[in-house]
């Protein structure tokens, strides 16, 4: 029986979707962040299925970023939230689409938006785990410093933002 809250698919296991011809397939292409360090390997694109585009890209972090950030918190407990932990496996995180622009002649994917420390202190996920709308929310807050964005908003709406504007199409990279 199909999950009706799941709103995140992997490209990969959606047979008739593919990566269109006038947009770049940015999977194995490295990610670099705002200091210009490198962050990981894009590894899938997530798609969403109602909208019919991808809204994410599945990024395997580098091991020296997991290092860095093994035990990270979301909030601070001191507020009253509990901080999570990543676990060993956790290697993946995601990235909005429209936080990204394209180095084409170096197949680069440029985090312009996000520095090393935010993703460091990211909450990551295991490699295929299915990705729900509370790591969605959780991650979009961080790396956008919004804490007024409201769960409720995850909607079609929600994608209209311009963080998820979609960058990986030909015409708008070097």
């Amino acid at each position: 029986m199909p999950d009706k809250n799941k709103n995140l698919y992997y490209l990969e296991d959606l047979p008739d979707y593919k990566v269109a011809s006038d947009y770049h397939d940015v999977r194995g292409w490295d990610v670099i962040d705002a200091e210009n360090r490198t962050i990981g390997k894009v590894t899938n694109l997530l798609v969403n299925k109602h909208l019919e585009r991808v809204v994410y890209l599945d990024v395997e972090v580098d091991k020296s970023l997991i290092e860095i950030g093994y035990k990270t918190y979301q909030v601070p407990a001191s507020e009253g939230v509990h901080g999570f932990l990543n676990e060993d496996g956790d290697d993946h995180l995601i990235v909005p689409i429209g936080m990204v622009n394209l180095d084409k002649e170096q197949k680069k994917v440029l985090t312009n938006q996000i520095n090393y420390n935010t993703f460091a202190k990211a909450k990551r996920f295991n490699s295929g785990s299915a990705i729900d709308r509370d790591y969605e929310f959780m991650l979009f807050r961080h790396y956008t410093s919004n804490d007024a964005i409201d769960l409720a908003i995850i909607d079609e709406e929600f994608y209209n933002r311009k963080e998820f504007d979609n960058s990986l199409n030909r015409e708008d990279t070097k």
